[in-house]
């Protein structure tokens, strides 16, 4: 007897609209590729959606309306990019991984999904400074690793999306002196609702450097 197939929830379709089908194609990836290869424990094949797929999604949210190039750091499964790009096709977004196992899993699913993103085998760190206006990451780092790439990689009035859990707050602690004093960093940690989840999610704005007046 084989273990239920956790259903999409009912919001899901509203969520990924236009690109539902592609989600719901994703998420048997997730629940069965990924799971072989160890990409993503066995124990969250019976919970793909709402634990990866939905809280995932809620990055889209905290994008600019307009579109944008999104880097997806430490991408791993295609999480959190994949499902941003479901709800935000508009964006240009390169997955980011250093693993060749997990490259070539992500190269498997684009291709499958048929979908325009780029799958980049590289460490993020290799990447050239002010590469990107976004970069997202979901488990990846703390931000006291996370924050000094992601002010290297980003342009000015870029934005670092991190999706965090029960550890935010302390998360978030530990890495404060790294924007004490500068006023170009602001900091936000965000409850984002999506689908009757919260999402929480750190927020570190790039702004700008204002010039000295003369």
């Amino acid at each position: 007897m084989t273990d239920p197939v956790e259903e999409p929830p009912p919001a899901a379709a509203a969520v990924f609209g236009a690109h539902f089908d592609l989600a719901v194609r994703y998420a048997e990836f997730l629940r069965t590729t990924a799971v072989e290869r160890g990409l993503v424990g066995p124990r969250e094949a019976d919970r793909i959606w709402r634990r990866h797929l939905l809280n995932s999604a809620a990055l889209a949210l905290e994008l600019p309306e307009r579109p944008v190039d999104v880097v997806d750091v430490g991408s791993g499964a295609g999480l959190p990019g994949i499902p941003v790009w479901l709800v935000r096709p508009d964006i240009q977004l390169r997955l980011v991984e250093s693993m060749q196992r997990r490259v070539g899993f992500l190269r498997e699913v684009v291709a499958a999904l048929d979908v325009p993103v780029d799958v980049v085998h590289a460490r993020a760190e290799s990447l050239p400074p002010a590469t990107t206006e976004v970069i997202i990451a979901r488990a990846v780092a703390p931000l006291t690793r996370l924050l000094p790439l992601a002010v290297r990689l980003l342009r000015p009035g870029g934005v670092l999306l991190a999706l965090k859990g029960e550890s935010a707050d302390a998360d978030i602690a530990e890495a404060a002196p790294l924007w004490q004093g500068r006023p170009e960093l602001r900091v936000q940690r965000r409850e984002v609702l999506l689908a009757g989840d919260t999402a929480t999610v750190v927020r570190v704005d790039v702004l700008p450097r204002r010039r000295p007046a003369p």
